[in-house]
């Protein structure tokens, strides 16, 4: 687990991530896909602490209020199950902090954290998905036909985006954990 600067780099490296991805603050043309479930499972996997899955849920919360508040992003989404974010983002911040020891640089081991993360972030788009749907009063009569259909609808999306960021990080991961390696190997110096 990273500590002092190392840990201040990589919470400020995915908290920049976030925030460059939340809200449409550039525009269409600059726009990246959403990156907060892949923040979620990676902020786990490395930063791990409790207080800053707290620190990284009120960051999420608050770019929230500052695009529909200032920046005119619709509050569609802003319902009863809205609360039940914190649960959605846990099951990925847990999955990754569960998985966390497990992970090395070895091609197994990065295949384990794929798979962890795929799991986790179709559990969380799950829980975020069924509570806006059945509890965010959005939909009249809802039914479980409906509720299945709009999950496959937006579930593969939002899993896909997620997994992307994932991938990206997890190479980086084996890049980073191969040239450690290879700093660590004596260079047998020539005569």
């Amino acid at each position: 687990m990273p500590a002092g600067p190392r840990f201040a780099a990589l919470a400020g490296l995915l908290a920049l991530v976030m925030v460059a991805t939340r809200f449409k603050h550039f525009g269409d043309m600059v726009h990246l896909p959403d990156a907060s479930m892949a923040v979620f499972f990676l902020g786990g996997t490395y930063l791990r602490r409790h207080w800053a899955f707290a620190a990284m849920l009120l960051l999420a919360v608050a770019l929230d209020w500052v695009s529909i508040t200032y920046a005119g992003v619709s509050d569609f989404c802003v319902t009863a199950a809205y609360a039940f974010l914190p649960l959605a983002y846990g099951v990925l911040w847990y999955a990754g902090r569960w998985y966390a020891p497990r992970l090395t640089g070895q091609f197994l081991s990065l295949a384990g954290a794929f798979g962890m993360a795929l799991l986790a972030a179709s559990v969380s788009f799950a829980i975020s998905n069924g509570s806006f749907y059945w509890l965010g009063g959005r939909y009249p009569d809802p039914n479980v036909t409906q509720y299945v259909s709009r999950l496959w609808q937006w579930g593969p999306l939002f899993v896909r985006t997620t997994m992307s960021y994932i991938t990206v990080a997890l190479v980086v991961h084996a890049v980073c954990a191969r040239l450690a390696a290879d700093s660590r190997v004596p260079r047998h110096q020539e005569a």
